[in-house]
């Protein structure tokens, strides 16, 4: 398994595999693990049927049993259009060729909309964890407006027999004090009801890019979307890859004044290595307590080596996994359940150990 790893990475596998992190030891992160709801979750506030769901979604697919999730998330169809989300595999605006995809793809959950799941949940809820995303960015108004919406209630995920719910807040962006409260109150709702959460917590606004470089995937900017995240206990944070660094370094080059920040969160605690950018984004996750997943990223002309790639950081730095949509569902389902199961078998790997 590790030959094929080192071929997906080519000339960028020596750097990967061997990389060793200088700044945040392992020693201080809550690693994933069989025993992770017991070790880590069984202690915080969550109640009993929250720990029973996490406990499904961890224990389902081919990476049951490890603490590490390969999700299948397709909400495209409404944050970037079904036309253009789906023009490349048509088979995909039938809504259960979603749920196969997940279930062939050895997944441990599907994460899509209330109209997705919903249309199947009879069939399918009781063979893989549903998580439904409660919140959207409908993209239809013009001109354009970045916002994520209520689709529906908690209650309604519930009634599906939903695993978990899934949303988005745009961290940075002028609507984030909203978004900040409707999730932290729809989280509440989950737990109680006994749902799992999941936030995607991207950053958003034009003044992250600047100079030419965009740092709304900084390891600074998205490591403090992500303990913003956990604070309203979202119980596993989904977030992009960084790419880069010094997102509030160029946010306060001037006269103006941007946040707060430590000059030892550039000297000290990342480098310049993406394995140890990733490991700055699980900090700040509780050391860990609340699992990091990456996202996959659009689909591109490599998408099995960069797929291979980010489980790779992802699992090195100290993430739980990958969640995945576009790289699959835009091509045949035979190919989008192998590109899945190659990610799965990153984490598979006894080879690919933490840095």
């Amino acid at each position: 398994m590790i030959d094929k790893i080192q071929e997906y990475l080519g000339d960028e596998a020596d750097a990967l595999l061997s990389h060793e992190c200088k700044t945040i030891s392992k020693d201080r992160l809550h690693l994933p693990g069989g025993d992770f709801v017991d070790r880590i979750f069984a202690q915080t506030d969550r109640n009993q049927r929250v720990l029973n769901n996490l406990n499904w979604i961890l224990n389902t697919g081919r990476l049951a049993g490890t603490g590490y999730v390969s999700i299948l998330p397709v909400d495209q169809g409404i944050e970037h259009s079904a036309g253009a989300s789906f023009a490349k595999n048509p088979d995909y605006f039938d809504s259960e060729n979603i749920i196969k995809l997940a279930i062939e793809g050895g997944c441990n959950a599907v994460a899509s909309t209330y109209g997705v799941l919903g249309s199947c949940s009879r069939k399918y809820a009781h063979k893989i964890p549903f998580i439904v995303k409660v919140n959207h960015n409908q993209l239809m108004s013009y001109p354009n407006h970045p916002d994520q919406i209520m689709f529906g209630s908690v209650d309604q995920a519930f009634d599906m027999g939903a695993a978990a719910i899934g949303a988005t807040i745009y961290f940075g962006s002028q609507e984030a004090n909203r978004q900040i409260i409707e999730v932290a109150e729809a989280f509440y709702r989950a737990h109680e009801l006994g749902m799992a959460t999941i936030l995607w917590c991207y950053t958003r606004n034009d003044a992250f890019k600047k100079d030419g470089v965009d740092y709304h995937v900084s390891a600074d900017l998205t490591g403090q979307a992500n303990h913003l995240g956990v604070t309203i206990e979202a119980d596993i944070i989904k977030q992009k890859l960084p790419e880069n660094n010094g997102g509030y370094k160029a946010l306060n080059m001037g006269s103006s004044s941007y946040g707060k920040i430590d000059e030892r969160v550039y000297t000290e605690l990342t480098s310049e290595n993406p394995i140890d950018l990733t490991r700055y984004q699980i900090a700040n996750c509780y050391m860990g307590r609340q699992p990091l997943i990456n996202s996959g990223g659009a689909s591109g002309a490599n998408d099995f080596g960069d797929a291979v790639k980010t489980a790779v950081i992802n699992k090195r730095a100290g993430g739980a996994g990958l969640i995945s949509g576009r790289k699959a569902f835009q091509r045949p389902i035979d190919e989008g359940a192998k590109l899945l199961r190659t990610i799965q078998d990153v984490y598979l790997c006894k080879d690919v150990t933490i840095a």
